[in-house]
């Protein structure tokens, strides 16, 4: 089965692709010789992954999928959640975003907080939604050089490491992305050993 990952970010598609292995064939929407810029204009990550997905098969007619991240802190009432890439402004970097985060949570105790990921995918025009989450808090200072986004402040529970820290093969275990991966593969398979009607 061929599905298009409907997001121009590489990262995504490394830890996407490192994750589902060979089991399916993934095009990145550059491997798709697709060149768009989707907005993500609503509240939610569900809504944002929809409008992903439902963009791309609408103009290609093969199955996709998209995922929208969200990192949710506690302390800040869920925030940047569905802002997270945008959390210091357009066009900041995801330096300027970690910057914002630690100037805010600094001399606050409850730094617990969450990845959430959705994915939303469609074949044959009927879509299906995942999510995958991911607990831990936010550290006081970035560390690491791996990975992106705010994985240098991102520590999974369980852990003393932060994402950054993490190889890809590490990550995975507690990933988000993956763990909502992981549910869209099962889904696939039972695609596949299902007999026609």
């Amino acid at each position: 089965m061929k599905l298009i990952f409907a997001t121009n970010n590489s990262h995504k598609v490394e830890e996407i692709k490192a994750f589902v292995g060979n089991k399916f064939e993934i095009l990145s929407l550059k491997e798709a010789d697709i060149d768009i810029e989707i907005p993500e204009p609503f509240d939610t990550l569900e809504e944002n992954a929809s409008v992903k997905s439902r963009t791309i098969y609408n103009l290609t007619g093969t199955s996709c999928f998209s995922e929208d991240t969200g990192l949710e802190v506690d302390a800040l009432n869920g925030e940047p959640g569905v802002k997270s890439a945008r959390y210091a402004g357009e066009g900041k970097s995801f330096q300027q975003n970690i910057e914002k985060l630690l100037q805010i949570l600094k001399g606050k105790h409850q730094r617990k907080a969450r990845f959430r990921a959705a994915i939303s995918l469609i074949i044959e025009d009927k879509e299906t939604l995942f999510e995958g989450i991911c607990d831990g808090k936010i550290i006081e200072e970035p560390r690491g050089e791996q990975g992106f986004g705010y994985d240098p402040v991102f520590v999974p529970d369980g852990e003393s490491r932060s994402f950054a820290e993490m190889s890809i093969e590490e990550k995975s275990k507690f990933n988000h992305r993956t763990k909502a991966a992981a549910k869209l593969v099962a889904f696939l398979q039972t695609l596949k050993t299902t007999p026609p009607n």
